[in-house]
């Protein structure tokens, strides 16, 4: 990994406002290549804004989005980690985010795990990629996926050094720092990764309101950068490799940088796919 300056935004996003939300994407994309980001990541579906039962009439396939944000990739030298309802062939639609580079293959993350209210309006996806960026390799995980620990795992095997985590999160559900911070640690601190979360804020226009926040945790743990001013903001944080780069060094001799994957006995856990297995039948 090499240094790494991350742009996270806390913005309100209305359904049936997708170019009200691109040109607001538009304007934190130019403060972010002002300031010399590398990275700049949006909520959960911030180009349509978050509702479950409106989606079947405002998703969309990808290629007018990745279009747009491809144009806004290589005029401003940045990638962009931007969500929208995705319109998926005879099937319902997917929360997927889009990984777009500077002349680069779109990539794409679609939410693996939804939540018990999700499961009637959407498509689960079925992959744990990772992306390669020119200073980091990142992975994409959106909401209710960072509750289950496997997926960091996997991602940062794969190598990713940077979880980027888009939420859609209701102001229902309580203060965000204080809840993040019992979980993403731990997805940072056993994984060896930066994590990094933020999330939708405001009303969304359909009756449902957002309470924001953002957040960057190192892969010791360590909270180094967050925003919880309850405004659409932008937050910036610059990340030392220093740290990341000795803990996955295989050669480190002391336990202090350790990355405890390397120690791990994939034997042993067996019984996770056994137990998955008797749950479904």
């Amino acid at each position: 990994m090499q240094n790494t300056r991350i742009a996270l935004v806390q913005m309100e996003a209305l359904i049936n406002g997708r170019e009200q939300n691109l040109a607001k994407l538009k304007k934190y994309i130019e403060i972010a290549a002002v300031n010399k980001a590398h990275i700049i990541c949006f909520p959960e579906t911030s180009i349509h804004g978050y509702s479950k039962n409106l989606y079947e009439k405002s998703a969309e396939p990808l290629n007018g989005v990745s279009r747009i944000l491809g144009e806004w990739a290589n005029k401003y030298s940045i990638c962009i980690l931007a969500g929208l309802a995705e319109k998926a062939h005879n099937k319902k639609p997917y929360i997927t985010h889009l990984v777009v580079q500077p002349d680069t293959e779109t990539g794409i993350y679609r939410k693996t795990h939804l939540g018990k209210s999700e499961k009637p309006y959407f498509s689960e996806g079925n992959s744990l990629p990772v992306f390669k960026t020119p200073t980091a390799t990142i992975g994409i995980q959106i909401c209710w996926d960072l509750h289950f620990p496997e997926i960091s795992t996997i991602m940062s095997l794969k190598g990713a050094e940077i979880i980027f985590a888009p939420h859609a999160s209701p102001t229902i559900v309580g203060d965000r720092k204080s809840i993040w911070l019992k979980y993403l640690t731990a997805r940072a601190y056993d994984n060896a990764v930066f994590l990094a979360a933020c999330n939708l804020i405001g009303e969304n226009g359909d009756g449902q309101s957002f309470c924001g926040g953002a957040l960057v945790i190192d892969p010791k743990g360590k909270l180094i950068a967050y925003d919880f001013s309850s405004k659409e903001g932008i937050l910036f944080a610059d990340l030392d490799p220093e740290l990341i780069n000795r803990i996955r060094k295989k050669d480190t001799k002391s336990m202090r940088d350790s990355f405890y994957l390397q120690s791990r006995r994939p034997e042993l856990y067996k019984e996770l796919l056994h137990q998955l297995s008797a749950e479904k039948e």
